[in-house]
């Protein structure tokens, strides 16, 4: 996540210095995001002919090498050429990317399968930390060294935990199934949190284009402290992504109301982080980092329940239980997650070019309160009384609730 997250505060700036637009810097962003969409989506479906560990190794390799192509692209010729490359190495690398966060959530949920919110929690700790470590590194490198040195330097490490992985990770043989992903969104309520995820995703998105020349031109910062106002969205993320983990594996008739309660809060976080131009004000700096830090808390809130609530909602629907199944559910969380990160850079970018940031971080508040008027509004009419007490925790050995 490190290698993704250090491109926010200098790689827009950058970009613009190369000749790049403010569109063309959102269909950058935004062509990772389809890369990462139709590779979820193949890997996802073929995870048990190509074997899951396999997998997971070869996306990390894969990525490092782009990773370290990136930080070369500085010596690109300006306009085209450089615009044209940026496309093909992100491409590449978000290949790499799917590859590994496919496999290695349907190896979490295979090893875990009582504890998927709780284990993965536990893991976001790790990603928090790569989003906030990437942007003030990441800015503070730049600053300092120049724009390669922050590639070369992830990218090395990254292929290092290459052969670390080889040698920890264990290999798991499964079966191939005959599911497919129009059966998977069949389910209504699958199709709900897929709008969730993809709004969530969208959000970020539109952040990692547009928050560091919005922070540069209206407050006057360096990259540097762009970087550390970004602390202020992932932080929050990291520190409550264990505990809101824990809680929902624990009671897990509690993953409805997390969604909605956490899509509510991130709606009123973007529609205050400009704040929004109806309401006739200019917001101070504090503001920007207090409304980061109520959408990464309420990004935690909303997206770590909707992992194990979607393969709670395919086993109860009857899919076999198994490798091939998660594996599908895995690919279809990278596909709606990178859809929304193909979204938001573009979209975003559009709004913010043709009107204002206010106006696109306002657009994509009511994106996010949108998808929680439609699950609350399933939470109420669909979900039995019996099934939303959340007072009986599980155990190891009992079975999560089902809703239908």
């Amino acid at each position: 996540m490190i290698c993704y997250s250090i491109l926010g505060p200098f790689f827009p700036n950058e970009a613009i210095k190369k000749g790049a637009s403010q569109t063309d810097i959102g269909l950058i962003f935004g062509c990772y995001a389809v890369a990462n969409l139709i590779g979820s989506l193949v890997l996802g479906k073929f995870i048990v002919q190509i074997g899951a560990k396999f997998m997971l190794v070869a996306g990390l390799f894969l990525s490092s090498g782009c990773t370290i192509l990136f930080g070369l692209l500085d010596r690109v010729p300006a306009g085209a050429p450089f615009i044209a490359l940026c496309f093909v190495v992100r491409s590449v690398d978000a290949l790499g990317f799917a590859a590994a966060m496919t496999s290695s959530f349907a190896m979490t949920a295979k090893i875990f399968p009582n504890n998927v919110a709780t284990v993965l929690g536990s893991l976001e700790i790790f990603t928090g930390l790569g989003l906030i470590l990437g942007p003030p590194v990441g800015g503070w490198f730049y600053q300092t060294f120049g724009y390669e040195v922050p590639f070369m330097l992830l990218g090395c490490f990254l292929l290092i935990m290459v052969p670390f992985n080889i040698v920890v990770l264990p290999t798991i043989d499964a079966d191939p199934s005959k599911e497919s992903f129009l059966r998977l969104l069949s389910n209504v309520k699958v199709i709900l949190i897929c709008y969730a995820i993809f709004t969530l995703s969208a959000g970020l998105g539109f952040l990692d284009a547009t928050l560091s020349l919005f922070a540069i031109e209206k407050f006057a910062l360096s990259p540097g402290s762009v970087g550390l106002i970004m602390l202020g969205l992932s932080l929050p993320y990291c520190l409550a992504s264990p505990v809101l983990g824990y809680f929902t594996d624990k009671y897990p008739a509690s993953r409805s109301w997390f969604m909605v309660t956490g899509a509510f809060t991130t709606a009123v976080g973007f529609c205050l982080l400009g704040p929004a131009p109806f309401l006739n004000m200019s917001g101070p700096l504090w503001l920007l980092v207090v409304m980061l830090g109520v959408i990464g808390f309420s990004l935690g809130m909303t997206a770590l329940p909707t992992f194990p609530e979607i393969i709670t909602c395919v086993y109860d629907q009857g899919h076999e239980e198994g490798l091939s199944t998660l594996g599908m559910v895995s690919g279809l969380f990278g596909a709606v997650w990178s859809s929304g990160m193909f979204y938001g850079p573009i979209v975003g970018g559009l709004i913010t070019q043709r009107l204002s940031f206010e106006w696109a971080a306002l657009v994509q508040g009511a994106l996010t309160l949108l998808a929680a008027v439609l699950l609350g509004l399933h939470y109420i009419f669909y979900v039995p009384h019996s099934q939303r007490q959340t007072t009986e925790p599980t155990t190891e050995e009992s079975t999560p609730l089902l809703e239908p």
